[in-house]
């Protein structure tokens, strides 16, 4: 005689549980990619943020000690001064050493690092971040085969880099609201300032 497994039907207690589980399951996986991208969002605050300490300190790395701003140093001319490349090439060179130029250049990398690392005004954020990105993209001019002495630029890519990766990282973070975990983002938000004007999240 053949043994017949009918269909056990859900009791509402088992439905309930179930509706639940997958909740609960759904929240993880929402707090792990909030996670993974707020770990993103103060990895690259604090990369902007040591770039900004080096230049100003001269802690021995990329900015070598008695050559930092606060000896007097232009933070921005090394660089401006060596683009050698692109058609921009003349502009950056005449920019390299002015006043304007390095506040405007440290106050960015201060204030990206200080926004990302706390999760406020990442809107703003990805807005200037974006620009000093793109500037700094044609400095480096990655289109370039050679530099204008004839030497080969090493470029491995004409429209890609990391300037372009970085920016696209700070829309990223920006669209997603990534400041609310394990930042000050949802505090920011409240302020009436932020939220009469949505631009400033």
């Amino acid at each position: 005689m053949a043994t017949q497994h009918a269909h056990t039907p859900l009791t509402p207690r088992r439905a309930t549980l179930r509706r639940t589980v997958a909740r609960q399951t759904a929240a993880h996986t929402v707090s792990a990619t909030a996670a993974a991208l707020a770990t993103v969002r103060i990895a690259l605050g604090a990369l902007f943020l040591w770039a900004f300490l080096d230049k100003t300190f001269g802690l021995g790395y990329a900015t070598a000690d008695g050559r930092a701003w606060i000896d007097g140093a232009s933070p921005a001319k090394g660089f401006l001064s060596h683009v050698a490349a692109g058609p921009f090439r003349g502009t950056f060179h005449a920019m390299a050493g002015q006043t304007w130029v390095d506040w405007m250049f440290m106050l960015s990398l201060l204030g990206l690092g200080l926004a990302l690392i706390g999760g406020v005004g990442l809107r703003i954020a990805a807005v200037g971040g974006t620009a000093l990105l793109a500037l700094m993209w044609a400095a480096e001019w990655p289109p370039a085969r050679h530099l204008a002495d004839g030497a080969a630029s090493g470029s491995t890519n004409p429209l890609l880099d990391y300037h372009v990766l970085y920016a696209l990282v700070l829309v990223v973070l920006a669209v997603t609201g990534s400041g609310a975990t394990w930042g000050l983002g949802r505090r920011w938000a409240e302020l009436p300032v932020v939220r009469d004007h949505a631009w400033l999240r």
